[in-house]
């Protein structure tokens, strides 16, 4: 009983990581507009540049750093829940790392430093950029890795491919960038959500 109330717990933190990410990234580009705009961010023309991690350049960036910390914590959660509801080596090595992919969320924390600037990289810049990185490696292949180990599963197979499907969706946004990238992040918080609520259904069936 202990076990399935831990995975509830962790897939709760599944649920709740993405909900807040996409909250707290849509009130605080809505509240920090004009600030974004000084930092040369354009929602369609440059919707990259400086977004969302230049949201916590501003008057209430206090807020972005701590979502990045709590999401990631969140994200890290959620990968020992999957690990502990799926079998098999990609099962283990996707949930590895996809919890590295949640450390380095919480990294994000350091500020980045703006594009557009007159001034030499910070070391929180560079460890900014360095954690950005570092996400983007261990996230794909852990979404990847998932896929397969979602296959082998009845209870998962149907999520493995959606799973493949939003990386197809998400990986042009790294050659396109523009809309693409909201695109991006639309169809991998998509897919945490029903990845954690399916790990929740399945932490109520095992009860």
């Amino acid at each position: 009983m202990h076990e399935e109330r831990w995975v509830k717990l962790s897939a709760l933190a599944g649920v709740a990581g993405p909900l807040w990410f996409a909250g707290a990234v849509g009130g605080l580009t809505l509240a920090q507009y004009g600030f974004m705009r000084t930092l040369g961010w354009d929602p369609l023309q440059a919707s990259t540049l400086d977004w969302p991690s230049g949201l916590s350049l501003g008057p209430d960036g206090w807020m972005m750093t701590f979502t990045f910390v709590l999401c990631g914590c969140l994200m890290a959660v959620f990968a020992l829940g999957l690990r502990r509801a799926l079998a098999g080596d990609h099962a283990r090595r996707a949930t590895a790392l996809f919890f590295c992919a949640g450390l380095a969320m919480t990294l994000l924390a350091a500020s980045t430093d703006p594009t557009l600037r007159n001034t030499s990289a910070t070391w929180h810049g560079v460890l900014h950029d360095i954690a950005f990185v570092s996400l983007g490696l261990t996230l794909f292949p852990a979404m990847l890795l998932l896929g397969f180990a979602f296959r082998q599963d009845g209870y998962w197979r149907g999520l493995g491919t959606c799973t493949w499907v939003t990386i197809a969706l998400a990986a042009p946004a790294f050659v396109l960038k523009g809309l693409a990238f909201y695109g991006f992040l639309a169809a991998v918080l998509v897919w945490s959500e029903l990845s954690a609520l399916r790990l929740y259904r399945w932490a109520n069936n095992e009860a």
